[in-house]
């Protein structure tokens, strides 16, 4: 298989650029990569170009070639949500829910949220997942990379106006219809998932007068960094591209 790097644009065929230090350091050390060898690129807007590695003292360079109009995008735009888990689990929702289409991700500050970032430490997380989210681009074969949204606090991220007539789902472990017996979404859909403890009945109230709609997964109660993705994975089965 092909190696993937994703490199910050605009890029176009014959221009020979060097690999950014991180995707530099993958292919020489990781892949043992080396001059000759056929990579794919792409920037993150569309699309990818075929490039091989080329001589260049200690960096990595790739002379371009073809580009290629390659879309694997979902069909279905979807906004994933998500109250901060504890630990590193928010890297794990973060990489899988790239993996499984998520257009976006929008990470929250919840009341039962284990995790309280200062404005500096958010800043270095949204860093690190970004970097997250490149690397499962590069595993999975994407060529757009989906946006994320600075960390906010529950309360000011319900103010926010729903997009166009995107339908909004709220996972609940106790009541809910199913995700089957929904109508299909005329546009996007946002899902918001809680952290371990669950969203406060004040919390899941503001979430009903901001338009969201309970679902629930099933009788079994899910681990935050499990339902989010369980629920991503069942609704591209039911309205995206699986």
């Amino acid at each position: 298989m092909t190696s993937r790097f994703h490199c910050p644009g605009p890029l176009k065929e014959g221009q020979i650029i060097a690999l950014p230090a991180p995707a530099a350091h993958h292919a020489l050390r990781v892949l043992r990569l080396c001059a000759g060898d056929e990579v794919v690129l792409f920037d993150g807007t569309g699309g990818e170009w075929v490039g091989r590695l080329v001589e260049a003292g200690r960096s990595l360079q790739v002379e371009l070639g073809n580009h290629r109009a390659i879309e694997r995008e979902a069909p279905l735009k979807l906004t994933l949500a998500q109250a901060l888990p504890a630990a590193d689990k928010m890297d794990w929702v973060v990489q899988k829910a790239v993996e499984l289409g998520a257009a976006a991700i929008a990470p929250l500050a919840a009341r039962r949220s284990v995790v309280r970032l200062s404005s500096e430490r958010a800043e270095k997380r949204l860093l690190h997942w970004r970097q997250v989210m490149i690397s499962a681009c590069e595993q999975c074969g994407r060529n757009r990379l989906p946006s994320l949204s600075p960390l906010l606090d529950l309360p000011h991220y319900l103010t926010q106006p729903a997009v166009g007539n995107e339908t909004r789902l709220l996972l609940s472990p106790h009541q809910g219809l199913r995700l089957s017996a929904l109508p299909r979404p005329a546009a996007g859909v946002t899902l918001l998932v809680g952290p371990e403890g669950g969203f406060t009945e004040e919390e899941v109230d503001a979430a009903r007068s901001a338009g969201f709609q309970a679902v629930a997964l099933g009788p079994r109660v899910l681990r935050t960094e499990t339902a989010g993705i369980a629920a991503i994975a069942a609704i591209m089965a039911l309205w995206g591209d699986f």
